[in-house]
């Protein structure tokens, strides 16, 4: 493996935070309720689709996700603060900042700052760079990531069973647990593609093949830029993991395969064997989620720190792709005791203790909470009409109205 650099102080991600919805439908029952191919639906390899309900947004997601962060943290820390960056494509305001509003709910600083970032997917791992980067030049101070989406189903489509929704909350420090970012190396790879767009918050314009081809395309551009910075990079051997923007698993189990043959002259059974050892561990989490666009690559490498066969010292190579396009593959490493605090995040809990629907019933959920899931000038809203368990125990951000505009949320239970 490529030997750590150590030269640099280690900054990464100290701790972690997710929220995935109350409620999933089954990827096999929407098949059969739109009438799609069942034999398309391995090679799609989700399992199940996170669901929209009454009272959620993009801030609901947020919060839930980051609250049990930022309650962890001492007084003291929470005073050294000193950023909140969300990555989203889902705001409903086109001027403040989603973050705004975590920063109320969660009782952050006033010396912080809040910004938001959108590029599409990769909007995440450009937040987490740029959180990094923050860090690097204040190595006393923290910054809170949280990557967060959702959008209306493509009904009908193929597209529909991986569309997720949900949020990954990253605490990024000095002293990181959970991932080690390399502070040399990162691949770019970049350029205007129309591949997909969301001119208005109900309307998601979609090119599939030329999509797949530009994720193709900028995962051997942005490796070979990030072969050219760091010594000795080699997509073959160089990473003990790899954790791949998932938009559903079976486009990255291509995208592997093609960067394999592209990259490292490698066919056959021995792909099929490096996919199932370095790559599978990344989509446990994604395929009971679907696509949770900002989010998904955070997401990924969550999955493949939790199911990594081993702990301290594995080295993750790191994918990360948004339309448009931009893209990004850099290296980090686990430190000792990276999968059991993710364990203790309790992702894998919570994707198991949701709610399962019926496809009538996700139809009726997700038509209602698409009255108010972006931006819409009054609403009245019934946070009772949601699937919450262990509230006592995690508590869920929820928007109980709107009147003029202006978002009003709330803890439920109360905080």
């Amino acid at each position: 493996m490529t030997a750590p650099h150590a030269a640099e102080p280690a900054v990464g991600i100290e701790a972690v935070g997710g929220y995935f919805g109350d409620a999933f439908v089954d990827a096999g029952d929407l098949f059969d309720a739109r009438g799609l191919d069942r034999s398309r639906l391995a090679n799609l390899g989700m399992v199940r689709r996170a669901a929209p309900l009454p009272g959620e947004d993009v801030v609901t997601l947020a919060a839930t996700a980051a609250r049990p962060v930022v309650d962890a943290m001492s007084v003291s820390e929470r005073a050294g603060l000193r950023a909140l960056v969300v990555a989203t494509e889902s705001s409903f305001d086109l001027s403040k900042s989603t973050g705004t509003y975590l920063h109320r709910l969660l009782d952050l600083p006033r010396t912080c700052r809040i910004f938001e970032v959108k590029q599409a997917c990769y909007g995440g791992v450009a937040a987490l760079q740029t959180a990094v980067a923050l860090v690097r030049a204040d190595p006393a101070s923290r910054v809170l990531v949280v990557a967060a989406d959702l959008s209306l189903p493509e009904r009908g489509t193929y597209m529909e069973p991986s569309q997720g929704l949900g949020a990954v909350a990253a605490l990024v420090g000095a002293r990181p647990g959970i991932l080690e970012v390399d502070h040399v190396g990162a691949g770019a790879y970049s350029y205007e593609i129309a591949d997909f767009a969301r001119p208005r918050h109900d309307v998601d314009v979609v090119d599939t093949d030329l999509s797949l081809m530009s994720y193709l395309d900028c995962l051997l551009g942005s490796f070979t830029d990030h072969a050219a910075r760091r010594a000795g990079a080699d997509f073959a051997t160089s990473y003990d993991l790899l954790a791949m923007h998932t938009p559903f698993p079976g486009m990255v189990r291509g995208a592997h395969r093609n960067a394999m043959r592209k990259l490292a002259s490698r066919t056959g059974p021995a792909v099929q064997e490096d996919f199932e050892r370095r790559v599978a561990p990344s989509l446990r989490l994604p395929e009971q989620v679907g696509n949770v666009y900002s989010a998904t690559t955070l997401l990924a490498v969550l999955s493949a720190v939790a199911h990594a066969p081993h702990d301290e010292g594995a080295e993750l190579g790191v994918f990360s792709y948004g339309s448009g396009c931009s893209s990004e593959f850099f290296a980090g490493r686990m430190p000792a005791g990276a999968r059991r605090r993710v364990a203790a995040a309790g992702l894998e809990e919570q994707l198991t203790a949701r709610h399962r629907l019926t496809v009538a019933e996700y139809d009726a959920l997700t038509a209602q909470a698409a009255t108010t899931m972006f931006a819409v000038p009054d609403a009245v809203v019934d946070p009772g009409r949601r699937f919450v368990r262990g509230a006592a125990d995690r508590p869920r951000a929820v928007l109980v109205g709107v009147e003029g505009y202006r978002r009003e949320y709330a803890w439920f239970p109360q905080r």
